[in-house]
C-alpha cells in the first residue's frame, strides 16, 4: 500500500489544484476545538502565468536557492544545519520547497521518524512526476502566509491590496520573508525581524535575476 501511495498521492496534482492540503484541515480542526466560529480559510489558487514572476523569484531566493539542481533533498543544507546545531546553535529547518509541499499537503508538522520517512517517499515521487514548474507553483498556493491565509492568491490581495499578478520585487520579498514562520511574522505589519530578512531576499533575488526562472522550463 505505501508503494503505492506514491504515484496515486501525486498524480492528480499534474493536472488539478488540491481542494484543501492536511495543513488547512488542521488549522480548521484546531479553530473548531478553539471555539473559534469566526475562523475562515483564505485559499485562491491561481496558475502561475497569473504569479507576479517577482514572488517566483523571492521564495526561492529566500526558501531554496538549490531547487531548480537538487532532486528534492539538499543534503548540503542538512549538513551544514546539523553542524550547526553541535556548535550550540538552534536546529533550524533545511527542507527544499520539494518537502515543503509534500508536507503540507498531507502530513503535519512534528519531527518524528514517521512523518519524515513519509515526507522522502513522496517528496521522491513529487519530483518524479512533477515539473520543477508544477513543484513551485504548488508551493506558491498553498503555502501558509498568515493564520488561515494559503497561498500568493489569497495573501496578496488581503496583505497588500493587489493581485498576486502585479507584485513588485519588494511586495514580493515581503511576501516570502514572513514563510519561515507566518503564525509569529505578519505581513501587513513586519516587524524588525522581517524587515531585516526582506532587505536580504531582496539582494538574493537581485543576484540571481528573474532570467534565473527560466531555469526552472
Amino acid at each position: 500500500m505505501l508503494l503505492a501511495s506514491g504515484p496515486l498521492a501525486i498524480l492528480p496534482l499534474r493536472f488539478a489544484d488540491p481542494p484543501f492540503t492536511a495543513f488547512m484541515l488542521a488549522a480548521r480542526i484546531e479553530a473548531w476545538r478553539a471555539g473559534d466560529a469566526g475562523f475562515e480559510l483564505d485559499y485562491r489558487p491561481r496558475p502561475f502565468a497569473d504569479i507576479s514572476p517577482w514572488l517566483a523569484l523571492a521564495v526561492i531566493a529566500g526558501e531554496d536557492q538549490k531547487f531548480p539542481d537538487h532532486h528534492g533533498f539538499d543534503f548540503d543544507a542538512v549538513a551544514d544545519a546539523l553542524a550547526a546545531h553541535r556548535d550550540g546553535a538552534h536546529l533550524r529547518g533545511a527542507s527544499t520547497l520539494s518537502q515543503q509541499v509534500v508536507k503540507n499537503l498531507y502530513l503535519w508538522s512534528g519531527r518524528s521518524l514517521l512523518r519524515k520517512g513519509l515526507e522522502a517517499w513522496w517528496t521522491v515521487w513529487l519530483e518524479a512526476l512533477l515539473s520543477k514548474r508544477r513543484i513551485l507553483e504548488l508551493h506558491l498556493n498553498i503555502a501558509e502566509y498568515g493564520p488561515g491565509v494559503y497561498g500568493v492568491g489569497a495573501a496578496a490581495t488581503r496583505y497588500l491590496g493587489r493581485d498576486a499578478a502585479r507584485l513588485d520585487a519588494r511586495q514580493a520579498a515581503l511576501m516570502a520573508s514572513v514563510l519561515p514562520n507566518p503564525q509569529r511574522h505578519r505581513i501587513a505589519a513586519p516587524d524588525a525581524w522581517t524587515r531585516k530578512r526582506q532587505a536580504w531576499i531582496e539582494r538574493q533575488m537581485d543576484n540571481l535575476g528573474l532570467a534565473w526562472l527560466a531555469r526552472l522550463d
